[in-house]
């Protein structure tokens, strides 16, 4: 019997996967505990519209981090932060006031925990930012902080 399961079940498959089991199986066990469903069309129909929306999504999301990649190129956003005698700064620059910044100055809004910082900023003067938008889109800008 072929069936669509609508949950994860261990040793059998994760959820919206087809599977193609023992009647016996399916009908004491996968149907009762509504861990799966019969293959029927209509529910085919469902899983293939459903994939394909993914699918799509998947796409557009990625269309838009590669434009966003785009647009941070060349980009400097600058920061004034208060520094000791020895121009060290005050604790460091961290990713939430760099990504307030940019929608500050730019109106470009990125969110904080997808800047990568190699290290944290600690100095004044210019420094390259690296923006990971999508797992294979990296964008980059440029980073002055002054006193």
């Amino acid at each position: 019997m072929k069936v669509v399961l609508l949950q994860d079940v261990r040793g059998q498959g994760k959820k919206g996967q087809l599977l193609n089991v023992s009647d016996g199986y399916a009908r004491n066990y996968l149907l009762p505990r509504k861990l799966a469903a019969e293959a029927t069309r209509d529910i085919l129909n469902a899983m293939e519209q459903h994939d394909e929306a993914v699918r799509r999504r998947a796409e557009e999301d990625l269309a838009r981090a590669r434009l966003l990649a785009k647009d941070l190129e060349g980009i400097t956003v600058r920061i004034q932060v208060k520094a000791g005698a020895n121009g060290k700064l005050y604790g460091a620059v961290t990713a939430r006031e760099i990504a307030e910044a940019m929608l500050e100055q730019k109106n470009i809004e990125i969110d904080h925990r997808k800047i990568a910082l190699d290290e944290p900023i600690k100095n004044f003067g210019n420094y390259e930012v690296k923006v990971k938008l999508f797992p294979q889109v990296t964008g980059k800008f440029y980073l002055t902080v002054t006193e």
